[in-house]
């Protein structure tokens, strides 16, 4: 068994903004009223998710400008270092897709990174995910169940540790033996009575690391 794993959310925790807000009112203002209705859970998160990246009608060199202007923390490239020469394994686990988040690492010079997320592809105009439905990780709402990837991770890693931001991770933070929690996900964490250490950067979640002797 290995170590231990750092496993972090994209949209929101990685990122400044959502890649689906950034596309919706850049290309499809009117999916701001199908969000009211996945909010109020009429839509499931994958239908509605793919009703926006169906909806840029782009080329792709304009979508690949648009993503590689999505603003990041910062200090993520240097933290994801970090983890790595102290002898953890760093994972990106999104219900978004993968499509986006290959090319901002790639900017940012990121390798050695698992990106487990909702596979996508470009195709007419457009951004589309491929789901299948037969995968171990398969989830009908999320089309990822983040929560079973924490499982897996759990029986290969001694500690596991997460970040999140928003809804979607607060089921797997049941699971993960420390959750670091932003924005939205702190005042869940709290209803659901799930222990989290409350972080607005990577640079608090660095010194909780290595206040606990983690990081080197």
């Amino acid at each position: 068994m290995k170590k231990w794993a750092f496993v972090s959310d994209f949209d929101g925790t990685i990122s400044k903004k959502d890649f689906y807000l950034i596309m919706m009112d850049k290309y499809f203002p009117e999916g701001r009223k199908l969000m009211e209705k996945w909010k109020a859970g009429e839509i499931k998160d994958i239908d509605f998710l793919s009703m926006v990246f169906t909806s840029i009608n782009q080329e792709e060199e304009r979508i690949i400008e648009d993503i590689l202007s999505i603003p990041i923390d910062e200090y993520v490239p240097e933290f994801i270092k970090q983890v790595q020469n102290s002898g953890g394994d760093f994972y990106i686990l999104s219900a978004g897709t993968d499509y986006y988040i290959h090319h901002l690492l790639k900017k940012y010079g990121v390798k050695n990174v698992k990106v487990i997320s909702n596979e996508g592809y470009y195709h007419e105009k457009n951004v589309h995910m491929n789901i299948d439905k037969k995968h171990p990780h398969y989830s009908e709402r999320y089309g990822i169940n983040k929560s079973r990837v924490i499982q897996d991770l759990k029986e290969k890693y001694e500690t596991v540790f997460f970040i999140g931001d928003s809804e979607p991770d607060s089921h797997p933070a049941k699971y993960a033996d420390v959750t670091f929690a932003k924005n939205g996900l702190q005042d869940l964490l709290e209803n659901m009575n799930i222990s989290f250490i409350p972080v607005e950067e990577f640079k608090e979640v660095e010194k909780s690391l290595m206040d606990k002797g983690v990081l080197s």
